[in-house]
């Protein structure tokens, strides 16, 4: 429920006032009907918004009541009351500026600093022959902001097979509930994901490609979550076995030999060809014109990763005949 609307004719009586106006009102009796309760709205008050106490089951016929900060009703904790008849708001020592108080009651406390939490009393005045009166204490917590999750991770760059990669989701609270993202999609537990001291360290104990994308983790208290700015893992792997296309090509003299030799690798390896063992050149294509039958022999792809260390080849052995097709035949190194 949102702020209700301020009275339409308002007086503005300092706290003195209080003094004669008091003397014109008799306490209330208690009532009959259902008790009368407060309640914060949102439940969650959070520094620098702005929180309602809401009154309920307030009695009709009232002359007026009084809001203090604290359980004391004394001038000097005194914040600010409504008289209903001249719709009048009075302002005692306590009221910071913040305060509004509407005709059902409840009281509007804007822009909550640390020093506003703790408790506050309402008394309610009512007409009646009898001077007693009614006082009812609501106290709430104002609750830190969820702080930004980020994450913290041994390795950026991991190896595939090789390290093993723990995800730290900070800050550390027992208040919080860690749940981990991956692509948008919340982690299961599994064999390869082991999520200790509740969830805030993600363990991937042998990285895969797969595993490669956005991480993000989330933190959560009982109002709500927040997650953190993704976290891109980028897992180096490879090269794997490359293929060579054509992978079989029958040549006569005078044609043009055109290999191309590709290999799945992060970060991109790097190609060469050797022919009978023999360095040909560097790059993933070999083009050679108007072959003839010296060219017969073994072509090999061979491809590096710098960042993995791993180095593999691929070879095959061409023929070159005359006005006949040669034969080819495959190997592997």
């Amino acid at each position: 429920m949102g702020p209700l609307p301020a009275p339409s004719c308002t007086q503005r009586i300092t706290w003195k006032g209080l003094l004669l106006t008091a003397s014109l009102l008799n306490f209330w009796n208690p009532p009959t009907t259902a008790e009368v309760t407060i309640e914060a709205q949102p439940p969650k008050v959070s520094e620098g918004k702005d929180v309602l106490l809401l009154v309920h089951n307030l009695p009709q016929n009232l002359p007026g009541y009084f809001w203090y900060k604290g359980e004391m009703t004394d001038l000097y904790h005194y914040i600010i009351s409504y008289i209903v008849d001249g719709k009048i708001i009075i302002y005692g020592p306590a009221y910071s500026g913040r305060e509004t108080v509407y005709s059902n009651a409840s009281l509007l406390i804007q822009n909550v600093t640390r020093k506003d939490a703790g408790t506050y009393t309402l008394h309610i005045i009512k007409r009646g022959d009898e001077t007693r009166e009614e006082i009812r204490h609501f106290t709430f917590t104002l609750y830190s902001k969820l702080p930004i999750p980020y994450i913290t991770i041994n390795n950026l760059n991991p190896r595939e097979n090789k390290d093993v990669l723990a995800f730290t989701c900070e800050p550390k609270s027992e208040n919080y509930t860690y749940i981990w993202w991956l692509n948008g999609q919340s982690l299961p537990v599994s064999p390869g994901v082991k999520r200790p001291i509740e969830n805030r360290i993600l363990i991937l104990p042998s990285v895969t490609r797969n595993e490669t994308g956005p991480y993000q983790c989330e933190i959560r208290d009982r109002y709500g979550g927040l997650r953190s700015n993704p976290v891109i893992l980028n897992v180096l792997y490879g090269p794997d076995l490359p293929r060579i296309y054509p992978s079989f090509t029958y040549y006569r003299s005078g044609e043009n030999l055109d290999l191309s030799c590709f290999t799945e690798s992060n970060p991109p390896a790097e190609y060469f060809w050797t022919i009978n063992g023999k360095f040909q050149q560097s790059g993933q294509k070999l083009f050679i014109p108007q072959i003839t039958r010296n060219h017969s022999g073994l072509y090999a792809c061979s491809v590096h990763n710098s960042a993995t260390g791993k180095e593999i080849s691929k070879s095959m052995t061409v023929k070159v005949s005359g006005p006949c097709h040669g034969d080819l035949t495959e190997s592997q190194s």
